[in-house]
């Protein structure tokens, strides 16, 4: 186990250095544009991976080859400063390629993973499947489900996915379905669907508040079937889990939240970037803008406000950089990656709304980007586990009982 430390070696300092170019250079010149398209923005993403940031080997180098876990979060963090709809659609497929690992064998994270971002002529997309139209953090409330058929070794999916990020135009899609109703979530497990793959089909795209240029549309899977091998983890390793859940012995923890629970800092340092963004800004325009006779900095009223969001931001780093730290080591203790991600949903929220006020008229028109932040930031209190949902963990975890 690595000591704990805020400070950055070389490697992560250059490459934060590379991002934030590229937040700079190219995300931030089109953010708006892609905001109003409401489109995914393809030409961005093309050259995020020109320059190998849209990349599995990007990810898996984030991911497995830094021992503090923090080079993944500080990345985000620089990636949703310069935008955070275009942001999304860089690392949405980072999520796909996250359930893959986190229920997946080793092959199968080899052959999947690489095809979530490119198939050797063109880049790809994955999507991961989870939520459904009457269950989001109940997942105990999924239906989406995945019947076995032994003379062909094939599993049937039958549902509907809803709010998933890529969902239908993505190449690869990580389903999350029931095999055994009875059993709740414990009786769930994750599927790959392949490129191609009959009966998929994209439903309704959502027309969002924030992050527009991220695609989040319905999944519906009608008579889908997939090979045995699609099964992340194989049937063997599902049909003992099983059998261990029946038996009343503890399981594994079910396929979704395996995801949710290895992403939620990363998620944390995307809501971070926004809040960071938002306070920058608004301080640079409160040196500039002149009030009176000075620069409205001057007002106390004015700095006290910029001097709470500048500490909130700083606080937000420290606690998702030691939550990062945390999961790399396995050894989370108070649920300290749902609290890294409730504390940054609400200092995104609450900076952004902020800096509005700081820009006063100007800041809630379009001319400035501080409420296109504020409406991206949004979001972050509501997927991947609300901020309801962030508290419960956490008093779970602190209280060791069952908090309802």
């Amino acid at each position: 186990m690595s000591d704990f430390s805020l400070a950055l070696n070389e490697d992560q300092l250059t490459l934060q250095k590379w991002l934030h170019e590229f937040a700079v250079d190219v995300m931030r010149p089109n953010a708006e544009e892609w905001d109003e398209r409401e489109e995914f923005p393809w030409p961005i993403v093309e050259q995020a991976a020109e320059i190998g940031l849209y990349s599995w080997e990007f990810m898996a180098e984030m991911m497995m080859n830094d021992p503090t876990g923090i080079s993944i979060v500080m990345a985000i963090e620089e990636i949703f400063w310069g935008d955070a709809g275009i942001g999304m659609a860089i690392m949405g497929s980072g999520l796909a390629a996250a359930g893959i690992a986190a229920s997946g064998t080793p092959e199968q994270v080899m052959e999947w993973v690489p095809q979530c971002y490119s198939d050797g002529s063109k880049i790809n997309t994955g999507a991961f499947a989870a939520s459904e139209p009457d269950a989001g953090s109940d997942v105990n409330g999924y239906r989406l489900s995945a019947k076995y058929d032994e003379a062909k070794d094939e599993w049937v999916l039958n549902g509907t996915k809803a709010w998933i990020t890529n969902g239908g135009m993505a190449d690869i899609h990580v389903v999350v379905a029931v095999v055994d109703p009875e059993l709740g979530s414990k009786g769930h497990a994750s599927f790959i669907v392949p490129p191609g793959t009959a009966g998929l089909t994209q439903g309704q795209k959502y027309k969002k508040h924030g992050i527009k240029a991220s695609h989040t549309a319905e999944v519906v899977l009608d008579d889908v079937r997939v090979p045995g091998h699609c099964l992340l983890g194989g049937k063997e390793k599902l049909d003992e889990r099983l059998a261990k859940v029946r038996r009343g012995e503890k399981g594994n923890a079910q396929a979704a939240m395996q995801t949710f629970e290895a992403t939620r800092p990363a998620v944390g340092a995307q809501a971070l970037g926004i809040a960071r963004a938002a306070t920058e800004y608004a301080t640079e325009y409160a040196k500039e803008r002149h009030a009176f006779g000075k620069p409205i900095i001057m007002n106390q009223g004015i700095a006290f406000m910029l001097a709470d969001m500048a500490t909130e931001v700083e606080a937000t780093r420290a606690l998702i950089w030691k939550a990062a730290w945390l999961g790399k080591q396995r050894a989370f203790k108070n649920a300290e990656g749902s609290m890294a991600k409730l504390k940054a949903g609400r200092v995104a929220t609450w900076t952004t709304e902020r800096a509005i006020q700081v820009l006063g008229g100007y800041g809630y028109t379009r001319e400035y980007p501080v409420e296109r932040w504020h409406r991206d930031a949004k979001i972050h209190d509501i997927f991947e586990g609300t901020e309801q949902i962030q508290q419960l963990v956490v008093s779970r975890a602190i209280s060791g009982m069952r908090i309802e």
